[in-house]
């Protein structure tokens, strides 16, 4: 490992430069993120950490362009999401990125498989979709259990439909707010090796936040915030996962 800031590469995917985010608490001015600037390569597995309160979840938020920044900007794929309008950022979102979130985030009327086809129906997808919603659901062990709501899946199971829910769109970029955080260790472990082998076989960018060094380890990349700022930018040999 190497405590040096990472070097632009050819293409960068993500382009962060002076980044701030101040929010005003009362009379209080507070400073969420501090002037952050840093390229993510197109493929490149980066890992955010910091403590509770250090500013990665916001910076997840700016990055995928669901808050907005009080200074500076963010490029995602060469186009600046900083200046877009709320339709054309839907439409960026739906087309561009995928989601994971700690809490599942499925649609608790709608089927696994629907759940997972969602995507595609926002963003007027009309291609044939359902076949790679149906591929995707074998691929996270769920093949038989597409047709069932959410509330009859254990966490693992809502996890994984959330897994390929964010691939279906083939998304260049996937973005993960503690995917694991809400399952126990077996799960966890399991749903991370399954992200690790989606990301690797469909060459996204994968941009996670965790607090668990342990999920980070496996990353290409950690950045670290303290109190908003970068602490550290470290490239690390990927450990190997098999799912």
């Amino acid at each position: 490992m190497t405590d040096t800031p990472v070097p632009n590469s050819a293409r960068e995917m993500i382009e962060v430069s002076h980044l701030t985010k101040v929010i005003q608490n009362g009379a209080n001015r507070v400073e969420i993120l501090r002037d952050l600037s840093f390229g993510v390569p197109a493929g490149q597995f980066l890992a955010i950490m910091g403590a509770s309160g250090s500013g990665k979840t916001t910076l997840l938020g700016l990055l995928a362009g669901l808050d907005d920044a009080t200074s500076g900007t963010v490029l995602l794929d060469g186009m600046d999401i900083t200046k877009l309008s709320e339709d054309h950022l839907a439409l960026i979102r739906g087309t561009k990125i995928g989601f994971v979130f700690q809490s599942y985030q499925l649609v608790p009327t709608l089927t696994a498989r629907e759940n997972v086809l969602l995507p595609a129906e926002l963003a007027g997808f009309e291609g044939d979709i359902e076949k790679r919603a149906d591929e995707l659901l074998d691929r996270v062990g769920l093949a038989n259990r597409g047709h069932h709501y959410p509330i009859q899946l254990s966490g693992g199971e809502q996890q994984r439909v959330a897994l390929a829910r964010a691939f279906v769109m083939r998304p260049p970029v996937l973005m993960a707010d503690e995917p694991t955080g809400n399952l126990d260790s077996a799960n966890g472990s399991h749903v991370l090796d399954l992200l690790l082998k989606l990301n690797r076989e469909e060459g996204t960018t994968l941009i996670l936040v965790t607090h668990d060094p342990q999920v980070a380890s496996h990353a290409d990349r950690v950045i670290t915030l303290r109190d908003g700022a970068i602490l550290s930018d470290c490239l690390q040999n990927r450990a190997v996962v098999e799912a």
